[in-house]
């Protein structure tokens, strides 16, 4: 799991969006993320230039897989492993019964 941010999601937008106004001012995106985070002080480019990606995906400006869309994929790989764990619960109990029916019996 990713450790939580540091950066306030206020600053994160605004990070994003100044990229957005900025970029036809420098020859290329890095130099746009470079003015950026220098700007703000935000230490890792990296991290920027992923939040604008997303931003992008989200916004429908790039292909990918939406903010949105990963959430409900956790959420489905979530119930999927407990419906897996239940499955294995319910083997075992068919298995343990089917044995006990397969035993003798004798009455006392």
């Amino acid at each position: 799991m990713a450790r939580p941010s540091r950066c306030p999601p206020e600053l994160r937008r605004r990070a994003v969006r100044m990229v957005a106004g900025v970029r036809g001012d420098h020859p290329n995106e890095k130099a746009a993320l470079r003015a950026v985070t220098d700007k703000l002080g935000i230490g890792s480019r990296e991290t920027l230039r992923n939040r604008v990606k997303q931003h992008e995906i989200d916004a429908g400006t790039r292909p990918g897989t939406t903010t949105e869309e990963s959430v409900q994929l956790r959420a489905l790989k979530k119930g999927n492993a407990g419906l897996k764990r239940v499955d294995g619960i319910l083997k075992t109990a068919v298995r343990s019964f089917a044995a006990e029916l397969d035993r003798p019996h004798t009455r006392a």
